[in-house]
This record gives C-alpha cells, sequence and structure tokens, in this order.
C-alpha cells in the first residue's frame, strides 16, 4: 500500500538524453490529488520529453530511458508502455487528435474496451462472435460526458463535429477508462474558440473537484492563472519556477519563460544594430494590409505588415494567435482577403502559382503534409520545384521544344546544399522518408533555396531539430540572406531564436499585429506583446 501522507506524483530528479543531447535535466516536482499544475514553457523547453516519460511512451525507451525516479503514492514506477500507465490511472491528450472520422463519439470514447453481449454462438465458437453491448456502450459513454459536463451528441460521428466537440470526445474517452486519477492535457485549447476554451476550463476546475488531478500545458497564459493551484515554469530543461497560480502574473510568467541569460556578445549587438539602422533607410519590398486568414486553429482577423527590401523580419507569438495563418493567407494554401503588395505589383490572394511566378517561396511548419514528396529522393525533393516552376535543371533543344532532365545539374545543386546545411544521408539518391525529422527539416530549406526566390517565408524553421542542428539551419538562413540578398521573414514559436537571427521581430496577439521591437530590445517587452499588451506605437496606428 502506498503512503496515505505521500503525494500522489512525484517526480525525482529525472533526467533525459536524446542521442547526447540534454534535454531534461534534474527535474524535481510534486502533485497531490485533485490538484492542477499548469505546465508552461516555449517549444523546446522539454514539456513534451517530460510528460512522455510520465505516459510511458516508446520512444522514451527507444532512446535509452531515462534517469530518476517517478512515484506514484510515495511508490516507485516504471511504466514501460502507455498501457502500465493507463493501469496506473494516468490519462493524456494528446495535441493532435487521435479519433477515427468515420465512427461515432460513443465508439471512439470507448474503442477497443467495448462491453460486449455473450449469446449461444460466441459459447461454442468463442469470444470473437461476442455482439456489442450497445445499451451498455451509450450508458458508459454518457457517464464519461457528464463527468466532463459538457455537451457533446454521443452519436455523431467524428467527422461531422466542431473541433472543439472532437477534444471533448479526446477527454471523455481517457475519463471513461476506469480509474483515471492522473490527466494529462497537451495544449488542449489551442484549436478552440473562445466560447469553446471556457467550457474546457469550466470541465477543468470541475475534473478537480472530482479529484482527478490535471497537469494542463498551453501557451495560452491567462488560462493557467483561471483554473491551475500551482505554475511550473520550463526553460531549457528545467524548472526555473514553481509557483502557486495566485502569486503571479501573466507578465511575470512571460518573462520566466523567455527572460533566459542571453550571452550575446557585444559586437553581434552593435553589428546588429548597425544592420537595423542601414535597414531603415531601404524601401518597403512587401506591404500586407488588412490581412485575414480562414485557417483551423490559427486567428488572423486584420494583419498589417512592411517588409523592408534585404532584412529579416521575424514574427513571433503564441500558439494559436495568427502567427502561422500570415504566410500560409499570403501563399494561398488557406482562403484569405486583404491586399498584399510585393515589389510595387498587388499579389493576387488565394493563388499560389502567382506567388510562386513572382519569386516567392515557403518553407511550411507542416514538412510531412505540405513540405515533401516522402516516397522520392533527396534529389527529386530539393530539384523538382525549381524545375516545375523555373525550368531550371532541364537541357534544352530546338529552342526549348524538347527538354529532359539534366541529372547532373540535380545531383551537384542537391550535394551543395546536403553540405552546407549537412543532411545527414546516405546518399542523395536516399528517399526523403527514411531522414530524422531534423533533417526533413532541412530538405524543405534547401528546396526553398534551390528555388532562389527574391522574398522567403520560412515558418518553425527548427520545429523538433536537436540545439546544434537548430544553429546550422540558423546560420545558413542568415548567410542565404546576407549573400543573396533574399528577404527572409521567419515565423517562429522560439522567440530566443527571432531576437538572434532577425533584424525586427513583431509579435502576434488576438490575430492582429501586437507590436513590433528591433531583435535587441530585452525579453520582457516581447514577453508584454505576446499577452497582448500593445505597444504604445502599435496602438497609435
Amino acid at each position: 500500500m502506498g503512503n496515505e501522507a505521500a503525494p500522489l506524483l512525484e517526480m525525482r530528479n529525472v533526467s533525459k538524453e536524446f542521442f547526447g543531447n540534454k534535454v531534461l535535466s534534474d527535474i524535481n516536482f510534486t502533485m497531490k490529488k485533485g490538484e492542477v499544475i499548469g505546465l508552461v514553457g516555449e517549444n523546446g523547453a522539454g514539456k513534451s520529453t517530460l510528460m512522455k516519460i510520465l505516459f510511458g511512451m516508446d520512444v522514451i525507451k527507444a532512446t535509452g530511458g531515462y534517469g530518476g525516479d517517478v512515484l506514484i503514492d510515495g511508490q516507485k514506477v516504471i511504466f514501460n508502455t502507455p498501457f502500465d500507465a493507463i493501469n496506473a490511472g494516468i490519462g493524456m491528450v494528446h495535441q493532435e487528435f487521435s479519433l477515427i472520422p468515420g465512427f461515432t463519439a460513443t465508439e471512439n470514447i470507448l474503442l477497443n474496451r467495448e462491453p460486449q453481449k455473450h449469446h449461444f454462438l460466441s459459447e461454442i465458437f468463442g469470444e470473437r462472435l461476442n455482439l456489442l453491448d450497445r445499451p451498455e456502450m451509450s450508458r458508459q459513454s454518457e457517464a464519461a460526458i457528464k463527468k466532463l459536463g459538457v455537451e457533446i451528441d454521443p452519436d455523431m460521428m467524428i467527422n461531422q463535429m466542431p473541433v472543439g466537440h472532437k477534444q471533448f470526445t479526446e477527454i471523455a474517452r481517457e475519463l471513461s477508462k476506469t480509474g483515471t486519477r492522473i490527466l494529462i492535457l497537451d495544449e488542449p485549447t489551442a484549436v478552440l474558440t473562445e466560447h469553446e476554451a471556457e467550457a474546457l476550463l469550466a470541465a477543468i476546475k470541475r475534473l478537480s473537484e472530482q479529484g482527478i488531478a490535471i497537469i494542463f500545458i498551453t501557451h495560452r497564459l491567462h488560462e493557467i492563472l483561471t483554473v491551475c493551484d500551482q505554475v511550473l515554469v520550463m526553460r531549457d530543461g528545467l524548472i526555473v519556477k514553481d509557483v502557486p497560480a495566485g502569486e503571479t502574473n501573466v507578465a511575470q510568467i512571460a518573462k520566466w519563460m523567455v527572460g533566459r541569460d542571453v550571452k550575446s556578445d557585444a559586437d553581434e549587438s552593435r553589428e546588429k544594430a548597425a544592420h537595423l539602422l542601414k535597414e531603415e533607410g531601404k524601401p518597403v519590398v512587401m506591404s500586407i494590409k488588412r490581412l485575414w486568414v480562414d485557417m483551423p486553429g490559427e486567428t488572423v482577423r486584420d494583419v498589417s505588415l512592411d517588409v523592408n527590401d534585404g532584412e529579416i523580419l521575424g514574427i513571433g507569438g503564441l500558439a494559436g494567435q495568427g502567427k502561422l495563418g500570415i504566410p500560409n493567407g499570403v501563399m494561398g494554401l488557406y482562403p484569405a482577403g486583404g491586399h498584399v503588395v510585393f515589389n510595387g505589383k498587388e499579389i493576387k490572394l488565394n493563388s499560389p502559382r502567382e506567388c510562386l511566378d513572382a519569386d516567392l517561396a515557403f518553407v511550411s511548419e507542416d514538412r510531412r503534409g505540405v513540405g515533401l514528396l516522402l516516397d522520392e529522393t533527396l534529389e527529386w525533393n530539393i530539384a523538382f520545384p525549381a524545375m516545375q516552376i523555373h525550368s531550371k535543371f532541364l537541357k534544352k533543344r530546338l529552342g526549348g521544344l524538347v527538354k529532359w532532365r539534366d541529372d547532373k545539374a540535380i545531383a551537384n545543386v542537391t550535394k551543395k546544399y546536403v553540405d552546407m546545411l549537412e543532411i545527414k544521408c546516405t546518399n542523395t539518391k536516399q528517399d526523403a522518408k527514411e531522414l530524422s525529422g531534423g533533417n526533413q527539416q532541412k530538405v524543405c530549406l534547401a528546396k526553398a533555396f534551390a528555388l532562389e526566390p527574391k522574398f522567403l517565408f520560412v515558418s518553425e524553421p527548427t520545429r523538433g531539430i536537436d540545439v546544434g542542428a537548430k544553429a546550422l539551419v540558423l546560420q545558413s538562413l542568415k548567410k542565404f540572406n546576407r549573400e543573396s540578398g533574399v528577404t527572409v521573414v521567419m515565423i517562429s514559436s522560439e522567440l530566443e531564436e527571432l531576437r538572434q537571427t532577425c533584424d525586427r521581430v513583431a509579435i502576434i496577439a488576438n490575430g492582429v499585429v501586437s507590436g513590433i521591437l528591433p531583435a535587441t530590445a530585452p525579453s520582457e517587452d516581447f514577453g508584454l506583446l505576446m499577452v497582448g499588451h500593445k505597444a504604445e506605437e502599435a496602438s497609435n496606428e
């Protein structure tokens, strides 16, 4: 039996390395029954890795396990699989939905745990001929939905549901598992409307009153203060603050999240400041006016932004506030309205081809969905867009009537960018799907570089890649900008990367530009803009 006085959950001296890269260092915290802990930090701070350890995810064991101990009711536990964690009463709702679209809410909530009816054939031929006990399934799913305290139609198909109801169905599925005592919610409100988010926060309070302890991961800091008892702030694999929610505020949390001691050498700061002064005399190359974008999970309501010729402009902000929607809208990947003028010429919105013809390029944050041809070679991935759009890497005869691939030129350009970006591959003919996520990210960059654009949007260029690769990717973006004179707009969730790479940084909050600051401005100023405190000049526009 566990010790009655022991906390429900304790993580003691937990550490984790991925391939020699330390992502968690000496993590310690405790959690009581019914307590709601808000876990915050920038992308890459280590939040997801910590939760993967707690939930026994396969990737942890496959990469050498972890250091330290996890205790439940004072007893040390080792979860080799998520099933071990579920049996110990831990439920987890991941950022990406894992529902089956053609099934109802009830069928998803009880998937693989359906109550069954015995009948005479199953008595003879075995349990595989059992029938589903539909009335009992309905009873159990309705009980889970009631526990959550929201309105969902248990018989509605998932593919007909609004996004918010899908999120509630995921949570109800965890609650329907007998004995769920700890619930991990990873960014549950990122895709929700304000009204749906309020309903979810009310549900979290209700569950905590029923004794369920909740770890709530979110970038929306005001939500943390609304529902949490305790706030854990992570930065660079460490817990830098563990404070009661009632003793802090949004601005302070934002400062703890981003306010690491950046040992920026004075020379680089001076160079950046000098470069910035130079930029101010440069013409505007792209002018975005009153842009709105209809992109799921993103709010882009009314964005106006000028980009100077030859600069690297950063766009930052918290998740779901609109930063990712801007390039997706300008480049025609989602329905958009407003005006975009590039080099004095209006760019027609909702027309990806027109953007490419105008020498704009985009490295999407969705590298698997939009970024790569996974079943093709690196050569084909890197060279194909430039071949298709600008007729590069082709041999031509009879005034261009006859064209065929210049395999040598394709191999050369691929090798150039494999070397420049240090893409780890067996050779340039290796399939993209065989590369690690970080190397796939580099291939997406190489593909954009090979287009030789005049203007490049690059979205979350370092998402999911290790520290060494991050530095290399950012360095190559700077080099591409300086040597080729290409104007770069970099969208990132990592404020420090924007400050180290860009000349100016625009922060998006609630679908509008909250303010634009030189990259040399203090972290706290950016933190305040992120949580919607408009810069004076922004509010006077």
